[in-house]
Formats: structure tokens, C-alpha cells, sequence
């Protein structure tokens, strides 16, 4: 159960940084550790201590209580979690113009970490450059049509349809509809350690 609140603060911490525009080798300089000491953390790979968990919040310049205040201790310890759309918590995952992201819920399931997502992505939006996550994902299309471009084949889905693929192959995502497209993306991580 613990791990779920890890992974939440090792989300937490790549969001904020990356909203604040500041490379991992710039926020490993600024907590002093290493700049592999952050990506482990950023990808759930390694427990940060105490100290450095409170460095790395200081260099990003967050407020103590704020960053903790965020982290569901509730959905950790529960065996049945319900939460109310307006509990979505917004982020940016890469920053791409059309593309809202909401954290749903972030969990351990038999001790891998599981990501779902609702992903808004407007009108004419698309990924300009290839995308890579180190995670197998699950894209539901709720509304609208997209299009992906995964591994230099093009899948194009609509209302309904879902896919399953390896994201460390690269892929580009476009709202080739008329409308918002609403995609529910369930990101399974994977642990190479």
C-alpha cells in the first residue's frame, strides 16, 4: 500500500518539474544528487530518503505542505476507491498544445505500477515529434477520432475502438475528427531493473 503513495509522489515530482520547464540534470543540480538518482525516482525505479525527497521539493521550489496535502493517503489503504470526476487532478505530461491530461488513479496492482488517464486532446491536436514511455498502453477512444502513428504504421480509431502497444516504439497521437477527442489511457509501467 505504501507503494501507491511512492508512486504518487514520483508522479508528482515529474510533473512538477516538467511544468516548470526544468530538466532533470538542472533539478539534480539544484537538490544536489545525481541526475540518474532523479530519473529513478521520476520512474518509480528507487525510494527517495527523507532528505532528499525534502531537496528535491525545495528545488523546485513547492511548498512542503502543498506537495503532501495532494498525495492520496485514502486510495492506498483501501480496497474500493471511488473518485468523483472533480477529483481528477489536471497535469502535463509533455508539453503538447491540445493535450489535457486528468490523472484518474495512479495504483500497484501485484506490485506494478498502473496509470490511468483521461486524456482530452482538441480539435486539430497532434505530437509533433515521436513520443516514448517506458510502459505497455491501453487507449480507449470515449469520443472523437484519432490517429496513431505507431512505429511508422498509422492506426486510425473512433468511438469504441481501443488499442494495446509497447510505447517504447514511438508514437504520435492526432485528433483527426471534427470535435475534442476524449481517450481513456491506462499505462501499464514497466520495470527493467
Amino acid at each position: 500500500m505504501a507503494d501507491d503513495i511512492i508512486m504518487q509522489i514520483s508522479n508528482k515530482i515529474k510533473e512538477k518539474r516538467k511544468a516548470k520547464g526544468i530538466t532533470i540534470q538542472e533539478l539534480a543540480d539544484r537538490a544536489e544528487v545525481s541526475k540518474g538518482l532523479i530519473s529513478q525516482i521520476e520512474n518509480n525505479r528507487t525510494v527517495p530518503s527523507l532528505l532528499v525527497l525534502i531537496n528535491i521539493i525545495k528545488a523546485l521550489q513547492l511548498d512542503m505542505n502543498e506537495f503532501f496535502n495532494e498525495i492520496d493517503q485514502q486510495q492506498a489503504n483501501s480496497r474500493v476507491i471511488i473518485k468523483q470526476r472533480a477529483a481528477y487532478q489536471a497535469f502535463e505530461k509533455e508539453p503538447a498544445k491540445g493535450f489535457v491530461y486528468k490523472r484518474i488513479l495512479t495504483r500497484n496492482v501485484k506490485k506494478l505500477p498502473v496509470d490511468i488517464v483521461l486524456l482530452e486532446l482538441k480539435k486539430g491536436a497532434s505530437h509533433t515529434q515521436v513520443v516514448k514511455t517506458d510502459a505497455y498502453e491501453y487507449k480507449y477512444i470515449i469520443k472523437g477520432k484519432v490517429e496513431y502513428l505507431i512505429d511508422n504504421e498509422t492506426y486510425t480509431l473512433e468511438e469504441g475502438d481501443s488499442l494495446f502497444f509497447d510505447g517504447r516504439l514511438g508514437y504520435q497521437p492526432r485528433n483527426t475528427g471534427n470535435e475534442n477527442a476524449q481517450i481513456l489511457a491506462v499505462y501499464f509501467l514497466i520495470d527493467e531493473s
